[in-house]
């Protein structure tokens, strides 16, 4: 990796989790990582949720769009992380690939805005592990 590193989000939708870890990444690191996210079968719009949940932060990911995965986005980032057990992306030679199994807190129980804001605590520890792994100075939010 040289330069500005860069970092590509996925989940299934690209509708809650890797819009999270998109929008966290962009707050903790600025200009200093390019980001982006996407979804392996992206949804018509974002979950209200994860938009509120951000927007707790002062994170407003209001304006984004669920986007498909592409050669493309795969083939410019150095990391691509695939978040949760449901999307899946083909290594590609020179990016490195890591997955994180996001917390699910429904599955003990837990549902709407207190499990958005779990998944999203979950997800910003991992973002700030994985900023702090690639030497960007972080810009607390």
């Amino acid at each position: 990796m040289t330069g500005r590193p860069s970092v590509l989000f996925v989940c299934a939708r690209n509708a809650g989790k890797s819009q999270l870890a998109a929008g966290l990444m962009a707050q903790l690191a600025g200009d200093a990582v390019a980001v982006a996210s996407a979804g392996t079968a992206p949804r018509e719009a974002l979950n209200e949720q994860a938009v509120r949940s951000l927007a707790e932060l002062g994170i407003d990911i209001s304006g984004e769009r669920p986007k498909p995965v592409t050669d493309q986005l795969v083939g410019n980032a150095d990391v691509v992380v695939v978040l949760g057990r449901e999307a899946r992306v083909d290594p590609v030679p020179g990016t490195r690939s890591v997955t994180w199994d996001v917390d699910e807190p429904s599955a003990r129980g837990i549902e709407g805005m207190a499990r958005m804001r779990l998944v999203r605590d979950d997800i910003a520890n991992r973002v700030r592990a994985l900023a702090t792994e690639l030497g960007v100075e972080q810009h607390p939010a």
